[in-house]
């Protein structure tokens, strides 16, 4: 099923083979649609990935498999373990914890950065992104509303115009989407909407510091949903996962 995606995703893929340190190519395009399959929680953390199926569903050789785990692997979205294979990261509790208390130090900074910085624009690009999402949270797809949800905090980095605190902010997301998979307690699984608009808010504005107030308590809050206890995660099949 071929599903949109925002202008400012299309913009920005063209650079997408320096995010995954891979050249252009297969072993590119394998290494993208495992991270939608994860971030959209298709493949649940734990879930081996096995190179041979993997080569078999998209008909590519174990060696351009091998390639695009091991980009993964550097992102933090796929484990290798030696003698076992790669496997889809399954975050401790610790880890958790951590991830959030690090977005909760970056993200108001980068909101900050970013309503100083935004143009009219990004803020359209951003209109159609938050659209998006709360289209899918309308259809009842969860998986991608969350796969949205985190791309409108990497759309926050990448218009503050900060690459490092980008690059950050793009491995911490990567990293919530498998907690939440994890560890989420409420019945939705996205981010809370009214958090999203009053972010707009602060941007058309250009307000700054409310930017940076409202993404502080917003990243607390996301932390507070979670239910910190050990858990077994399901899913369904790699060939089920990857075929969609």
């Amino acid at each position: 099923m071929t599903r949109p995606v925002t202008k400012a995703a299309l913009d920005r893929s063209s650079s997408l083979h320096e995010v995954f340190a891979l050249p252009e190519g297969r072993a590119l395009e394998i290494c993208l649609k495992l991270q939608a399959a994860i971030l959209e929680h298709r493949l649940a953390p734990g879930v081996k990935l096995s190179e041979d199926e993997v080569g078999e569903i998209y008909g590519v050789s174990r060696t351009v498999v091998r390639a695009a785990l091991q980009a993964l692997a550097h992102s933090g979205l796929v484990a290798i373990e030696k003698n076992r294979g790669a496997f889809v990261a399954k975050p401790t509790i610790r880890e958790a914890h951590e991830v959030f208390q690090a977005r909760a130090l970056i993200e108001p900074a980068v909101a900050r950065l970013a309503a100083d910085l935004i143009t009219d624009t990004q803020l359209d690009d951003l209109r159609d992104h938050l659209e998006a999402e709360h289209d899918a949270l309308h259809a009842g797809d969860m998986s991608r509303a969350l796969f949205l949800s985190g791309g409108f905090h990497t759309e926050i980095a990448d218009i503050a115009d900060h690459r490092i605190y980008a690059g950050m902010v793009r491995s911490l997301i990567s990293r919530s989407s498998l907690i939440i998979a994890l560890y989420w307690k409420r019945s939705d699984t996205a981010c809370e909407s009214h958090s999203h608009h009053a972010l707009m808010d602060a941007f058309e504005k250009r307000d700054g510091a409310a930017a940076e107030s409202i993404q502080k308590s917003h990243i607390i809050d996301l932390h507070s949903g979670l239910d910190l206890k050990e858990k077994r995660a399901g899913g369904i099949s790699l060939s089920e996962a990857l075929t969609v």
